[in-house]
């Protein structure tokens, strides 16, 4: 009998060459720390020869989770949010759990219509990222009554438990050490803030900040761009090369920063000694410019890790404890911003 006509291994066949019950190798799936390890290595090896798939749709018709995580974050292209998933993966994965990610691209009518579809497939849980949705997202986890998490921002009376920084003390912290640097002269880039809280949050701390301490920031001074290097660059450049031009630049994240780095050596203008350049965020790669780039670290492998414990305790113990949890923002002071 050709392969393409060998008849699908089920439970039975994956017990046999196990030499355990059908129940057991259900355990193995569904609670596999009450086997002993070498039931565990046997059930493995069995599942492995038999090439053995288990029915996730079937299984939860009869109400046995689905095994899977929905992941809604705004973006994959950037490093930032890939930390935070690759963590939240490992996390669940330890769990039992596997997920399904998806990015919506800051547009909270896609999020709602993907969230549709992660709960058609029986997700057991879900992950927003941010506090703020459109409020037919939040009637559909209530009506569902689906464990969630928010994670990346942190509130403490979210709607649920949020995992995450303070992106407003993350704003402070930046503003506070440029102003202690010395400057008064100072322009900020800025992320777009429709369907980003964070981006909102960041720019709202900043130029308060500043404001409290007496710099107002020009309306020409205050720039706002897309995620993306190439734009910020184009932005940046463009007020490097006015008449009159700030001591420093705040950017609302590395990603803008980076762009404007680029902006200054293409202006030719030494950093720090000619421009000061922040950001926030802390990225990978972030180290490793001539100088470094002074920015907020935002610890994303531990917002990630911690959000998905807290999601898979929830879904499989409808008690345990859901608060969320603060993951605090550091100041790490590089070689991009000096005193004057």
């Amino acid at each position: 009998m050709s392969d393409k006509n060998r008849k699908k291994s089920d439970i039975i066949s994956v017990a046999k060459a196990a030499r355990v019950s059908p129940s057991t190798v259900s355990r193995y799936f569904n609670h596999p720390d009450l086997l002993k390890l070498a039931t565990r290595r046997r059930i493995e090896r069995a599942v492995r020869k038999e090439g053995y798939i288990r029915n996730r749709a079937a299984q939860t018709i009869h109400g046995i989770r689905s095994g899977t995580i929905g992941v809604l974050v705004p973006t994959i292209d950037h490093t930032i949010f890939a930390e935070v998933v690759q963590a939240f993966s490992d996390a669940v994965a330890d769990e039992g759990f596997t997920i399904l990610l998806a990015s919506h691209g800051y547009d909270q009518q896609r999020e709602y219509a993907i969230l549709r579809k992660f709960l058609e497939h029986r997700v057991d849980g879900i992950a927003l990222t941010g506090l703020d949705h459109d409020e037919a997202v939040f009637q559909l986890i209530e009506s569902q009554s689906v464990p969630t998490v928010m994670m990346w921002n942190y509130a403490a009376d979210s709607l649920y438990p949020s995992i995450g920084a303070d992106n407003e003390l993350a704003g402070r912290m930046i503003s506070q050490h440029v102003l202690s640097m010395g400057h008064r002269e100072v322009a900020c880039l800025f992320a777009p803030g429709a369907g980003n809280d964070r981006a909102k949050a960041r720019s709202r701390a900043i130029l308060n900040t500043l404001a409290d301490a007496g710099v107002d920031v020009p309306q020409d001074w205050q720039l706002t761009t897309v995620y993306s290097v190439s734009e910020s660059k184009r932005q940046a450049f463009a007020l490097f090369s006015s008449t009159k031009r700030p001591t420093a630049l705040i950017c609302g994240n590395d990603i803008l920063a980076t762009g404007a780095i680029y902006a200054a050596a293409k202006a030719g203008l030494r950093l720090p000694e000619d421009i000061s350049i922040t950001g926030i965020g802390d990225f990978k790669g972030s180290s490793e410019f001539e100088p470094g780039l002074t920015t907020v670290r935002l610890p994303a492998r531990r917002i990630g890790q911690r959000a998905g414990l807290t999601l898979a305790a929830a879904i499989k113990d409808p008690e345990a404890d859901r608060t969320g949890a603060h993951c605090a923002p550091e100041l790490v002071v590089r070689g991009s911003c000096r005193a004057i």
